[in-house]
């Protein structure tokens, strides 16, 4: 009886520890319950991404292009980011890089393009966070063509974007 007891009170003592023991892992999943994002806009010239919903600007960030960031992307391995209006493809929730938004690119033009000079578009051109990687990396425009903001801002705009949104990307 003493030794059931005994257990019993160590158990209890070992669950009033385990729950004073930290806090809960913070989780790279965001809610948003705000007005729906309607259009992503990306100035690369300014490198700025923009979220709107209609005509009203939700939330603005400063963004990291590809390693080439001037012209429209041509190929496959030319470290340029795209031009044009494409769309929200997909959410990556295990993306290398924290979490991650694809964009559709290439669409059939940009893969005609590529194929008349005997190359491949590319793809998996993404929105995405810095990850380890790109925490590494001391320099602006370090991708291969996706766009990057902070881990922490990747997480408010996988929580605001969802698949279908029109993303705009402009010189």
């Amino acid at each position: 009886m003493i030794r059931v007891f005994r257990a019993l009170l160590a158990l209890s003592m070992l669950a009033a520890l385990a729950a004073c023991g930290g806090s809960k892992p913070v989780s790279k999943f965001r809610s948003y319950s705000g007005p729906p994002v309607t259009q992503v806009f990306v100035d690369k010239s300014d490198r700025k991404l923009y979220l709107l919903s209609g005509t009203t600007l939700l939330r603005g960030y400063e963004v990291d292009l590809g390693n080439q960031p001037v012209g429209h992307k041509q190929f496959e391995g030319d470290g340029k980011t795209p031009e044009g209006l494409y769309f929200i493809a997909r959410q990556n929730p295990n993306s290398q890089y924290h979490l991650s938004l694809g964009v559709s690119y290439p669409d059939v033009t940009d893969v005609s393009r590529a194929m008349a000079f005997g190359q491949s578009a590319g793809g998996d051109i993404m929105i995405h966070g810095r990850g380890a990687y790109g925490n590494s990396v001391n320099k602006r425009d370090w991708t291969a063509g996706c766009i990057a903001v902070t881990d922490d801002e990747i997480e408010e705009i996988f929580a605001m974007v969802r698949p279908g949104t029109p993303i705009l990307i402009t010189p």
